[in-house]
């Protein structure tokens, strides 16, 4: 316990003020999330487009394009959550169907092949097929998030739970601790989103 907590000290030592912005606006992005609450995308907005440059900084290439997406999907998914349908109701909590899952899982494998191809053509990564995997299954999370499906959370958790290490070994100890967080809040999204898709069924 000793050691965690000192890590984590060392961690806000170390933290710029620009990380410290994205921390924050990240943990409230996947609280608003979890609550099916709009703000989810502008505050995820100004949190991604941080760690951009972060991303890039300690080169993490792959993350860095992750959240040059997650960018793009929030604008999309903003603009999908805030429209009702022909009745006026608003985009409900869903599972993925049979053939969806087959397409979400082919588009994992093609992004994450894709990526490790372009990290070890192109960059300079220590760290290509861990920065690759976090990326991917990312890119599924965020996709199914912005069509409201339950199964967003269960990618969330792959990546969070992988990018704790990731971040940890890059030497941003916060950001790894705000994975931590993540895990937890992606667990509590999971469950609060699969009530949600049950309420819609009925």
């Amino acid at each position: 316990m000793d050691w965690i907590i000192g890590s984590f000290k060392h961690g806000l030592q170390q933290m710029t003020w620009l990380e410290g912005i994205a921390v924050v606006f990240g943990i409230s992005s996947v609280y608003y999330s979890m609550k099916e609450n709009i703000l989810v995308f502008p505050t995820g907005i100004i949190s991604t487009l941080i760690y951009v440059w972060i991303c890039l900084t300690v080169g993490l290439y792959a993350d860095m394009g992750i959240n040059a997406y997650y960018f793009s999907m929030s604008i999309y998914g903003w603009y999908i959550w805030s429209r009702p349908d022909e009745k006026g109701a608003v985009l409900p909590v869903t599972w993925l169907n049979g053939k969806e899952r087959w397409e979400t899982f082919l588009f994992f494998l093609a992004s994450y092949a894709l990526l490790v191809f372009i990290l070890f053509q192109f960059t300079d990564s220590d760290v290509p097929f861990i920065d690759s995997f976090t990326t991917a299954s990312a890119f599924v999370g965020m996709y199914l998030m912005a069509k409201k499906k339950v199964e967003n959370w269960i990618a969330w958790i792959i990546t969070d739970l992988i990018s704790i290490p990731l971040y940890w070994y890059k030497g941003l100890i916060l950001t790894s601790f705000q994975f931590l967080f993540f895990t937890v809040l992606a667990v509590l999204g999971l469950i609060a989103w699969i009530k949600s898709a049950r309420n819609a069924t009925h």
